[in-house]
């Protein structure tokens, strides 16, 4: 499907025209009436852009699956319907049911793209990192090796990531409650959106506090989501998550399994025995590791 190019006008006073772009705009992104757009991310299956949506005022997120040139015309299309249905319809069920996720304004399937709320704040993994590095420096200052000091929550100082760590358990239980796998989740693919002004935090977090741990978990990019009521299927979305978290905040891995299995067991009635699974799923990891 070939891009539309917008208007030699739009081209001349919009920076951020097609023509500025490295890739095709889709078609909804050329018309004079969108705000220029801005490529935030560019993914193996999608491009995700920022733009609005019916007003200026009213932030938005685009999602496109462009054409693969690659792939029959006809499989391509069916394809891409199909999985940008599959992520609007879990999306809406997700919203229905109360777990924090962004909600879907438009979506046109045969065009390739789905219309969102914008999430603003940062990544969960930008917050936690940041974290980290402010507790290294200041464990170098008290004369210990920064590294070497694990986070296992039983600080004062870690009430904040112990705060945190509860909120992502809870939304992850929620999601796994109404019967939805992510299938790919990381702290990349989990927003603090911040508090509303005026809003106290009722997370445990100390009053001198930075911010870079606040804000409300929005869990995003729900592009390898399914529906699944399997406890497997649920033990090894936990298990991708406890990796990624393993591999990207390897200092506070202790703290992430215990904090987090118990903030699942409170929101997912179920969760003792997709624990159980965990387990199971943790002894195959081992010995694919083993092997090699």
């Amino acid at each position: 499907m070939a891009a539309v190019s917008p208007p030699p006008q739009q081209q001349q006073n919009n920076p951020q025209s097609h023509e500025h772009h490295e890739f095709p705009l889709p078609a909804i992104l050329t018309y004079p009436s969108s705000t220029p757009p801005t490529l935030i991310t560019q993914g193996a299956e999608a491009r995700l852009y920022k733009t609005t949506y019916l007003l200026p005022s009213i932030p938005s997120a685009l999602k496109y699956r462009p054409p693969k040139a690659w792939r029959h015309p006809v499989l391509d299309a069916r394809l891409t319907r199909h999985r940008i249905l599959a992520e609007a319809r879990i999306l809406a069920k997700c919203r229905r049911e109360g777990v924090p996720v962004p909600a879907v304004y438009a979506v046109d399937e045969a065009a390739g793209w789905m219309m969102m709320e914008w999430v603003s704040g940062a990544p969960a993994r930008v917050g936690i990192n940041e974290w980290l590095k402010r507790r290294k420096e200041s464990e170098e200052a008290k004369g210990h090796e920064g590294d070497a000091v694990p986070v296992t929550g039983d600080r004062e100082e870690d009430k904040e990531l112990v705060a945190l760590m509860r909120r992502i358990g809870s939304a992850v239980g929620r999601m796994h409650k109404v019967g939805i796998v992510h299938g790919d989740l990381t702290t990349s693919n989990m927003m603090l959106r911040p508090w509303e002004k005026g809003r106290g935090p009722s997370n445990g977090t100390t009053s001198n506090s930075d911010g870079s741990l606040d804000g409300d978990i929005v869990i995003i990019d729900f592009g390898l989501a399914s529906q699944s009521s399997s406890d497997e299927d649920r033990a090894v979305d936990l298990y991708v998550l406890e990796r990624a978290f393993a591999s990207t905040h390897s200092r506070a891995e202790e703290l992430f399994t215990r904090v987090l299995d118990s903030a699942y067991r409170e929101a997912f009635k179920q969760a003792p025995i997709v624990l159980k699974k965990l387990e199971e799923v943790r002894m195959r990891g081992r010995k694919r590791s083993m092997i090699g």
